[in-house]
Parts: structure tokens; sequence; C-alpha cells
């Protein structure tokens, strides 16, 4: 049986990569098991896409979403109002090309992030609210067939993994 491998975010795995050059490590048994069983592929998106650590907090703006900034319409900005959606979208490319190299169907990013968030994104006017929507490499992975999770649904997470390695066992 092929194992599937499944696309993590860095920032999840202890990798000092966010803005504020902080993790966000997560301890699970099923994120556990899966390292143990040499099924994680790590990334972060916005580094991958040539952002700095530390770098300013960014976020979609109002009216977006991943979606739309990864067809070019709409902004990621900065607090102080800069434009980084290239990175944004550069990265995102990155890692669908990275998941089509490696046939990976199942991610589990980051919440909220404007890269990462598969639900929820921040507002955009930077006031630590969220709203509905997913972040650019959440939309682009979504486009490309994979299904995203976030940290806090693992145990779907597993579940669907599960479910994908029984339908490629059983003969159609």
């Amino acid at each position: 049986m092929n194992r599937q491998k499944v696309l993590v975010s860095a920032c999840l795995l202890g990798d000092k990569v966010r803005y504020d050059g902080t993790s966000r490590p997560v301890s699970h048994s099923v994120l556990d098991q899966w390292l143990e069983d040499g099924r994680v592929v790590k990334e972060c998106p916005e580094t991958l896409g040539g952002l700095l650590v530390p770098r300013p907090a960014a976020e979609i703006e109002p009216g977006f979403d991943g979606h739309d900034i990864y067809h070019e319409e709409g902004k990621v900005i900065t607090k102080q109002g800069h434009n980084v959606s290239q990175y944004f979208v550069r990265g995102a490319r990155r890692v669908v090309e990275r998941i089509q190299a490696e046939n990976i169907r199942i991610a589990v990013m980051k919440a909220n992030s404007p890269s990462c968030g598969n639900e929820q994104i921040y507002s955009g006017e930077f006031n630590r609210m969220t709203r509905t929507g997913q972040g650019v490499t959440a939309a682009a992975l979504t486009e490309a067939g994979v299904r995203v999770f976030n940290e806090h649904q693992l145990e779907e997470a597993h579940q669907y993994l599960e479910q994908l390695e029984s339908e490629e066992t059983t003969p159609a």
C-alpha cells in the first residue's frame, strides 16, 4: 500500500517562521504518528514565497479572500499598507508544485493565517477578529484538489486520510 503524505504548515511543527519569529507547535497523537510514519511534508508558504522572518504582520484586505488573491484580485497588505500579495501568491504556487510532484491530497495548515487559513482568515483590519474565508495557499490547495484542515481538525484529517487510503486499496 502506498502511504499518503500529508502537507503540514512548518510553524505547527515548531519552525520559527511566523511573521513575529515564533512557531505554534502542536502536540497531538495523530501528528506524532504521521511524523513517526514519515508521512509529513512541511512547508511555510510565506517564507517559500520570499518573505523574511520576522516580517510585518499581513492580512487580506476586507472584501477579498485567498481565492481572489491567488487569481490576482485584491491584496494582502501589511499593517503599514504595503502590498505583499506577490510573496503570498509565489509561495502558494510553489506549494502547489510540491504537492503535485509528491501527489499529496491532504494538508493541515495554520488556522486563520492569510496563507494557510482553511475556513477563517483575519478580518483585514488588524483587529484580531476573523471572518469566513481561506488564505492564499489554502485556496490554491483546494483548487488543486487537496483537502485542507487546520490544527484543530486533526481527528477529521486522520479520518479523511484513512478514507483516502482505503479507497486506494479497494478494487474499482
